[in-house]
């Protein structure tokens, strides 16, 4: 059984890193494996109650890898940390089959009293690097954080978290109005679902409430007219002006360039 784990810990990299080119380069260059492997053998030391020479070792590998493994932490099968470095596993946390955690991770508690203080990670679980999961909260199977989130709360499973702090940033069937806010966005030049297709945006549903304002806004303004011109009232048209391309690069355009020179050249003469 311990042969069987210690071969599934290294082949498991070739599925989540495309980097990995064999069992050699595996095992004597990636410190995560390093870390989970000595890990192993901390935890077993733990269990059988020589707890100082657990974490002895746990501070070896800790010097040596960058990874902090605290010996009580229960990890699961195929266990996979990329790059590795500045990742902090409690004493109290549990992470469950095929979980990923990348650099900076820190899965933390909140408390200084004794018990479940650290996070429980479901199987499945990817954490994105620098994220912060604190305290005994549950991530649910299949559970995505985004990186440098700060998760504080559970997250149900298959659910992504985003943000400070986490919240949940899963896809959503599109709403009533969907197609109506599509089209009034495209018709001032605007698409607020480039970056919401896929997941959604807190940006992109502000823009959202907004374009639903404006719409209404202008719907009640065409009434307004119709009614005024039922009264036998005229009315002088004015063209509503073009909403141009946003451009956020921080380039003047040419005819500013230009008026810009001009104002330099009176000034030094």
């Amino acid at each position: 059984m311990a042969r069987l784990k210690f071969f599934e810990d290294i082949d498991c990299v070739f599925e989540r890193d495309p980097a990995a080119r064999n069992r050699f380069e595996v095992i004597t260059t990636y410190p995560g494996v390093h870390a989970v492997l000595i890990h192993r053998l901390s935890h077993r030391l733990w269990c059988w109650r020589l707890k100082w020479l657990a974490r002895w070792i746990s501070s070896i590998a800790r010097w040596v890898t960058g990874i902090e493994i605290h010996p009580g932490a229960t990890i699961g099968r195929r266990f996979f940390i990329d790059h590795g470095m500045g990742v902090v596993i409690g004493e109290t946390a549990h992470i469950g089959d095929d979980c990923t955690l990348y650099h900076a991770v820190t899965l933390g508690g909140t408390t200084w009293k004794k018990g479940k203080r650290h996070p429980t990670l479901d199987n499945n679980v990817v954490v994105g690097a620098g994220a912060k999961v604190l305290g005994p909260i549950t991530l649910g199977e299949g559970a995505r954080v985004g990186s440098n989130a700060v998760v504080v709360k559970d997250v149900p499973a298959n659910c992504t978290v985003v943000g400070v702090p986490g919240r949940n940033a899963s896809k959503r069937e599109p709403k009533e109005g969907h197609e109506r806010r599509a089209a009034f966005a495209e018709k001032i030049g605007f698409d607020a679902y480039g970056a919401s297709e896929d997941m959604p945006d807190p940006v992109a549903n502000a823009i959202d409430a907004l374009l639903d304002h404006i719409h209404a806004m202008d719907q009640q303004m065409q009434n307004m007219c119709q009614s005024i011109k039922s009264l036998g009232m005229e009315m002088d048209v004015v063209k509503m002006p073009d909403l141009g391309p946003c451009d956020i690069s921080g380039e003047l355009p040419e005819s500013s360039t230009d008026t810009q020179n001009e104002e330099d050249s009176e000034i030094k003469q």
